[in-house]
Parts: C-alpha cells; structure tokens; sequence
C-alpha cells in the first residue's frame, strides 16, 4: 500500500496523457510516468518520492506495440522485459531482458521503467545504443523522435514532462552478430560487476557497458582500440580499460580495480573468440 493520497490517471491516448501533464503543472502538482510500476511504487512506500499525480500509459495503443515495420523493430515503452525476450524479435536486447532481476519481475518491468528508472544499471540502453535506435517521445510541445544516444548520457534526458512512447530499431540489427555478457558476483541473476554487450556492423566491432562505471556508456576510444587488428588482443584489452570515461566503480559487489580487473579479461576473451569465429 502507497502511504499517501495521489491522483490517479489513466490516459487512453497520447494527446490525453499530454494534456493531463500539462494541465497538471499548472496546477504546481508533480506528475510522474507509470508504465510497470514496480519501482515507484517501492519509492513511493519507502518515502523516497511523493508524486501527487502518476499518470498511467499501459492503456495508450502507441506504448504497447511491439512489431516490425518496413525499417524498423518498434517497441511501446510499456513493454515487458519478458515480452520483449519471448518475441525474440531483437535477440541482443532479449539476452538483455533475460538478465535483468527474475522471471516474475521481468514481467513486471517494463521497458520505458528500466531505461527512465534511478537504478543506474540501466542495462537494456546497451543494444540501443549500439543499434542507432531511435526514440519517440511526447509531452506539453508534442511529439517528437530523435536518435536514442542524443539524448541518454548515462540516463535519459527529457525535456519537462516529456516521456518515452516508442523505441525504433532499425532492421539491420535484428540478425547482427553479437555478444552479451554479463560478469555478477554470485548469482545469475543479480546486479552487474560488468556488463559487456556487443554488436559488429559491417565487421567492425561495437561495444557498450554497463557496472563498470558508474553510469552505462559506448566510447568511440574504446572502440577504436578494440577495432586495432595490429595488436593482439591482451594489448587491445589492456589499452580499452585505460579509456573508461571515468574511475571503476566501487561498491559492495566489488572495488572500481576488481572490476576493472574482471572488465579487461572479458574483453580479452571477447577478442578471442572473435578473432577464432567463435562469436
């Protein structure tokens, strides 16, 4: 139970949802975007936050779609992790879904929750990033679509009161060669050490991260290292750890050096098995 008293909305277009917003600024009340809910509503029992309007999108047609069109893979931003692995659509960003919590909460988390959520992970931006993905999202001034790094640098940055309607993939993608993988300290399950996700386009090497730092990124400098076939792979590996964009991170799961540790012979392994067909 939510310890306190809010406005319940439950918008059945897009047009309705950015109304409701707007309509609720004016009034000084904050409003927030409910797409899985799972975790607003543990901050909203925990105190943590205290919105006075959440606005429900799981009922706006464009939020729910999940399907190929003539360029592109859309996906609603109310999509479930588990809807997004089972359709295997997008098998990269499935092996992703399929990693993020249990079963039962994959079916609660939702797409739009785990890109715009305040866990830093943030684990389903790797293939996105790495797939030139686009991004719709509407608010107050309408809706607008742009290239989906162009506006995450580690998080999603909106303008106020925008929101996520639709990922885009473009169709290239779907059946690129990849790699996921995904270091945790103990269980299969469970908050990355490192996450290192792959896509090669073209033969060309791309990489993103997530656990590593302290936010997940792509870096063309380590890219570019990764891509040196004049150096074997140890070196590759060894010089692509030096061009983090900021210090390891620490926490309980391991020291910023353990994971720094862990990340350059992942990376190495990585460049093996690529350089002998293995991936």
């Amino acid at each position: 139970m939510i310890p306190f008293d809010f406005i319940y909305c439950c918008p059945n277009t897009i047009r309705e949802a950015a109304d409701a917003v707007q309509r609720y600024q004016q009034e000084k009340k904050q409003a927030i975007y409910y797409s899985g809910g799972s975790e607003i509503i543990t901050m909203c029992r925990a105190g943590s936050i205290h919105p006075d309007v959440i606005i429900d999108i799981k009922k706006i047609p464009e939020c729910t779609v999940l399907e190929k069109s003539d360029r592109f893979l859309n996906i609603g931003a109310a999509c479930t992790l588990n809807q997004i692995k089972e359709s295997k659509l997008f098998p990269l960003l499935g092996l992703a879904c399929g990693r993020i919590a249990d079963h039962t909460n994959q079916c609660r988390i939702t797409l739009g929750g785990n890109l715009c959520g305040t866990i830093i992970y943030r684990e389903t931006s790797l293939p996105l990033l790495l797939s030139d993905a686009e991004v719709t999202v509407n608010g107050p001034k309408g809706v607008r679509r742009v290239l989906f790094q162009n506006i995450f640098d580690g998080r999603v940055r909106l303008k106020e009161g925008e929101w996520v309607v639709q990922i885009h993939i473009p169709l290239w993608a779907l059946q690129a060669r990849h790699a996921h993988i995904k270091k945790t300290t103990q269980e299969k399950i469970d908050y990355p050490l490192i996450n290192v996700t792959a896509i090669w386009k073209d033969d060309v090497l791309r990489t993103a991260f997530s656990g590593v730092c302290s936010r997940p990124f792509r870096s063309s400098q380590i890219e570019k290292v990764l891509n040196d076939h004049r150096l074997i792979p140890e070196m590759r590996a060894e010089k692509a750890v030096g061009f983090l964009p900021e210090p390891a991170y620490s926490d309980v799961e391991g020291s910023g050096g353990y994971r720094a540790f862990v990340l350059r012979n992942t990376l190495c392994e990585l460049l093996e098995a690529w350089q002998n067909d293995r991936v």
